[in-house]
């Protein structure tokens, strides 16, 4: 089964790493970083991954407005974050997305990353450390998984 997983992971990439452990378990793992390939073509994909850390409570923007744009229909998809701070409702935005494209979720990985936005850099952020070896191991058990 042919995997891609876009991704957005800036200021301290910590969806980045949990990335690069399941492309280090998985060669045929395709990573696309939203940014460096807006227009990605997904269609040879059987299964797509998106990927993001949280910003305001929710998956980027440009993953959400990718998934709009690109996302092929009748895809199996599954989800990948961070986050910093430990309140839900993150997945609302791209789950709606994805449904408009008949999408199935399959599945959802997420831990803490290191934060320091807005206020927690006032504080020196907060879920220092993560993701932590730990973290790493249980996201490529989840892949495994799916």
């Amino acid at each position: 089964m042919s995997t891609a997983i876009v991704y957005y992971s800036k200021h301290h990439g910590n969806t980045k790493k949990l990335l690069d452990a399941i492309a280090a378990e998985d060669a045929a793992v395709t990573l696309i970083d939203v940014t460096e390939q807006p227009d990605a073509d997904l269609s040879p994909y059987d299964r797509i991954g998106l990927a993001s850390g949280i910003y305001f409570s929710s998956f980027a923007k440009q993953i959400i407005s990718f998934a709009e744009a690109h996302l092929p229909e009748s895809r199996d998809v599954f989800y990948i974050y961070t986050h910093g701070a430990p309140v839900g409702g993150f997945l609302r935005g791209i789950r709606a997305a994805v449904k408009k494209k008949n999408c199935r979720e399959i599945g959802k990985y997420h831990c803490h990353g290191f934060d320091t936005f807005g206020p927690f850099g006032k504080i020196g952020g907060i879920a220092k450390g993560h993701p932590d070896g730990k973290d790493l191991a249980k996201a490529v058990a989840f892949y495994r998984s799916l």
